[in-house]
């Protein structure tokens, strides 16, 4: 299922992102437990058995920078045996007590089964699903490798020869529209059972957004290149008019060394004065600039500055050339660490289109150790290891984990094995026995079909977000494993849809919601009307491809969450949380099964 996006929460813009090195340590041993229990001032991870490091934070300074709303950091789910947090929780003996239960109900359902029919399971439920198996994973297989034609559509994005806005984001939306045709086509040819035509949609979906995460990025990283080239040619005209770079770099670091002197004469009186050219500190919006450390360098960067300050008019397209060639790595550090000296000139339009430049060229860099630029991210390898991270959003770098556990890969096969065989048991006794007819009660279908569908939720969420994200996770080193929140706490609707799916929430909070914000100048409640009409559409859709009609419950079902998470927004509903926690488990608990009945027998 899709979620809603987090509604609410417009300081996002100002979020820290730390970012963990590869020698961050991800456990001792297999089965130790590592949790980040203590952030301490310098910007590290205290735990029980040693100190995770992280990089420092980085906060947004604009609220241009869509990419900031969605954070990482190295966390774990609430149900892993490796997060400490869960492992000291008080009622952690009812987890225990959960599990058992389940078990011994499976039991005796099985020694029931085995006295009235002479067998434990029937698994003509198993052989619907398995049904057509090889032309289901050949078909997935095709739609997993067409994603892959994103990476030499990015590069002709990053080389300059499409234009994303709006050209690149037109071929974008189209190519996605295509592979979604196709998919739901192929699924209607083959006339398959429900599960199989819901399983290759779910994942077209999934691979759908994983794409315009790709592509969007890097599409916005290549106006970004482009607006901070823009930025420097107008900084090369302004230093100009002021006596060229030499003599403004000399005007900057003046300025800047009596503006060090007066405030370390005015607090400390300090002996020691650093020289004007060994830091760069943050100026007053906080913006952090790059440092260089000593004159030698600083008068290197100097004399390159001033050469292109003197070239004529067409080096500015040569300058564009080497950044979509190779990068440009070298010469945009050497340019952010004169801009840095250039933010402190007395001239006001210098300053500020030298903390311009600073602005957008830490937005093409990564946070993390590895310091990635763009577009060196655009490589197939980069895109491998991003399809296999289970998350929607891409980045440049994520935080990441220094080796792979075999015992913790062992420990989430062994839960996930155990939890479906429960699930097939649910599905297979207690729900598809009970599968509704038009000319059976409704009520009475509500009533049995309640506990057996909120049984099969809970076990289906532990399956994808506890055991396959986790185990996609260590595969591909990703430290943040926070798949989803304390939904089982939520008081509203709107505090479930962005807690209990956190990859699609924040896919549809940066794509979608913040988006259509930023490029479309709309209001908060607009936004959130277009996100969840589109996440409407969605369920709707996958709900038309299962049951093989067109009915709009489910989309109905949808809109009406955006009333009632106004209402819920009353003073004297948030005041009593245990109500609200009480008619959210009941909308959940009447939720599913009204939607099967509607939907197979009407």
């Amino acid at each position: 299922m899709l979620s809603a996006p987090l509604l609410d929460q417009e300081n996002v813009f100002g979020a820290t992102k730390y970012k963990a090195p590869p020698s961050a340590r991800h456990g001792v041993h297999d089965s130790g437990s590592v949790a980040m229990t203590t952030r301490t001032e310098d910007g590290t991870f205290a735990t029980t058995e040693g100190t995770l490091h992280v990089s420092k934070p980085f906060r947004s300074r604009s609220t241009k920078k869509l990419r900031a709303m969605i954070t990482f950091e190295p966390r774990k789910t609430h149900f892993d045996t490796t997060n400490e947090a869960s492992g000291t929780n008080e009622f952690r003996g009812f987890f225990t007590l959960f599990w058992m239960s389940l078990f011994l109900f499976t039991v005796q359902t099985y020694i029931s089964s085995l006295e009235a029919n002479g067998y434990a399971l029937s698994f003509a439920f198993a052989t619907m699903f398995s049904r057509h198996a090889v032309t289901l994973a050949l078909s997935d297989l095709l739609l997993v490798s067409t994603t892959v034609l994103c990476v030499p559509f990015a590069k002709a994005i990053s080389k300059g020869w499409i234009n994303y806005y709006w050209t690149g984001a037109v071929l974008q939306h189209i190519f996605q529209t295509c592979v979604l045709l196709v998919t739901v086509t192929w699924t209607f040819h083959r006339q398959w059972p429900w599960v199989q035509s819901g399983f290759l949609t779910l994942h077209s979906f999934v691979m759908i957004m994983k794409m315009y995460s790709y592509v969007s990025v890097n599409g916005y990283l290549q106006w970004i290149s482009r607006r901070s080239l823009d930025v420097l040619a107008e900084l090369k005209c302004a230093t100009a008019r002021v006596g060229g770079m030499e003599q403004a770099l000399h005007d900057a670091t003046s300025k800047r060394a009596e503006a060090e002197a007066a405030r370390r004469v005015a607090e400390s009186h300090a002996d020691d004065v650093l020289t004007p050219m060994e830091t760069c500190t943050p100026d007053a919006e906080g913006a952090l600039m790059k440092s260089f450390t000593d004159v030698k360098t600083a008068a290197a960067l100097r004399r390159r500055l001033a050469a292109f300050s003197e070239s004529p008019d067409g080096s500015l397209e040569t300058e564009r050339d080497g950044v979509n060639e190779n990068g440009g790595g070298t010469e945009k550090v050497e340019e952010a660490s004169v801009a840095c000296v250039l933010s402190y000139h007395p001239d006001e339009l210098i300053a500020g289109l030298a903390k311009e430049f600073l602005d957008l060229d830490s937005e093409l860099v990564s946070t993390g150790p590895e310091q990635v630029r763009w577009p060196e991210n655009v490589t197939y390898w980069n895109f491998a290891v991003y399809q296999l991270i289970p998350t929607l959003v891409y980045e440049l770098e994520y935080p990441r984990t220094d080796r792979i556990r075999p015992v913790y890969i062992f420990e989430k096969t062994a839960a996930f094995m155990g939890s479906f065989a429960l699930l097939y048991t649910v599905a297979e006794c207690f729900i598809i026995p009970l599968t509704p007819t038009p000319d059976q009660s409704f009520f009475r279908s509500l009533l049995d079909l309640a506990l057996p569908f909120m049984i099969a939720f809970l076990l289906l969420f532990y399956i994808i977000f506890e055991c396959i994200c986790n185990a996609f996770a260590e595969l591909s080193y990703f430290a943040d494993r926070l798949f989803y929140e304390d939904w089982w706490n939520s008081t509203s609707w709107e505090e479930f849809s962005r807690k209990w799916n956190k990859p699609v929430h924040s896919f549809l909070l940066r794509h979608v919601y913040a988006s259509t914000r930023a490029s479309y100048g709309l209001s908060r409640t607009t936004a959130m009307f277009v996100t969840f009409f589109l996440s409407a559409i969605a369920h709707e859709l996958v709900m038309t491809i299962v049951t093989k009609k067109i009915r709009m419950y489910l989309f109905l079902m949808q809109l009406i969450q955006i009333p009632l998470i106004l209402v819920s927004r009353a003073p004297v509903i948030q005041r009593n949380k245990l109500m609200g926690n009480v008619i959210f488990w009941v909308g959940l608990y009447a939720g599913f099964p009204l939607l099967c009945v509607a939907y197979v027998a009407y």
